[in-house]
């Protein structure tokens, strides 16, 4: 018991490494698969899960620290996913240069819609961010040159610096790699200056101002910064599922993301991954094997949201604070007897 607190507090006192240690985690999902342990379709459904993660806490960023509305992501990740395909597919661009401009672009918008935020917020900033969001829609269907259309646009697995060809497996460890660093960048963001100003700002505007705190600088960063991270998503969506309809950008995806930080945890970096796995994966990995639940995310969502919001406002990821709890609890009471 002595060595697992000591572990704990090892973790607790090094965050980064405990977002390695969970990276490390994620990438035994494909060994495990190899040997037959875990079901092969496993790779790709964590897969796509961990992609959604990414969006994710972007949302959180803006939603959680921020508290700002946005229902724009799906539209932003699926504007990132055309532009990759179209540069690597139609261009034959570098994947990397084709992943720079696939993220600034989409970025460079979404900086605009952060200056829309000034003018609106609440309801009316998740109008404004959703009207985007179908704008960009309707585009990926008309734009047939560019998107394909219905019938879509297709894209390989990345080919990173030009000389290393990645299948399926080692994308998967790309995602992973790309996760571990979004978490840990968010983490050291959200707690330094940045992330006190955004929780000031979503505290009270006005008390913000007054404590030196530019609304027009931090919304678009906040903007900004959710942004980068549906467009990162967005780019390893298309390199890794390998296609991109226009059916797949819709308000039910954007919606997806809003389940998993409210279901995961506001402002909580492990709480949106959770979130992820129990709205992306456990459909895909469970609910389909049972009759009749095959199309039932919604309702699942839905439950969830409201089981959340009765008995863990913070989000699932409160049940591990309060395992953490009893076991320091427990461990105290050992160390007494002893």
């Amino acid at each position: 018991m002595k060595n697992m607190t000591k572990q704990m507090n090892i973790l607790k006192r090094y965050p980064i490494l405990g977002f390695v240690l969970f990276g490390l985690l994620l990438a035994s999902i494909p060994p495990l698969a190899s040997a037959g342990i875990l079901k092969n379709g496993y790779v790709t459904t964590i897969g796509g899960t961990l992609i959604y993660a990414i969006a994710a806490i972007g949302l959180n960023v803006l939603l959680g620290w921020s508290g700002l509305i946005s229902l724009g992501t799906a539209g932003f990740m699926g504007l990132a996913a055309y532009i990759s395909a179209y540069l690597t597919m139609d261009l034959n661009l570098p994947f990397e240069l084709a992943m720079f401009l696939a993220i600034l672009l989409p970025t460079l918008l979404g900086i605009l819609v952060g200056l829309v935020s000034l003018k609106i917020e609440g309801l009316y900033l998740a109008i404004a961010t959703l009207a985007v969001s179908e704008v960009l829609r309707k585009t990926f269907e008309e734009l047939v040159p560019f998107t394909g259309g219905f019938s879509g646009k297709s894209a390989n697995y990345p080919t990173l610096f030009g000389l290393f060809e990645l299948d399926r497996t080692t994308t998967y460890y790309f995602i992973v790699f790309v996760l571990v660093v979004v978490m840990i960048l968010t983490y050291n963001m959200m707690n330094g200056r940045l992330g006190r100003a955004l929780n000031a700002m979503r505290g009270s505007e006005a008390a913000a101002q007054a404590m030196g705190v530019n609304l027009l600088t931090h919304r678009l960063i906040a903007f900004a910064l959710a942004t980068i991270f549906a467009s990162v998503a967005g780019v390893l969506y298309v390199h890794f599922i390998k296609f991109s309809y226009p059916t797949t950008w819709v308000l039910k995806m954007s919606l997806d993301f809003l389940a998993i930080i409210i279901i995961g945890g506001l402002r909580s970096i492990y709480g949106t991954v959770l979130g992820a796995f129990i709205v992306t994966a456990v459909p895909d990995l469970f609910l389909k094997q049972i009759p009749y639940f095959d199309n039932l995310s919604y309702v699942l969502n839905g439950l969830l949201i409201i089981v959340v919001i009765i008995f863990y406002p913070n989000g699932l990821v409160g049940i591990g604070y309060d395992v953490k709890k009893l076991f320091y609890k427990l461990t105290k009471r050992g160390t007494k007897n002893e």
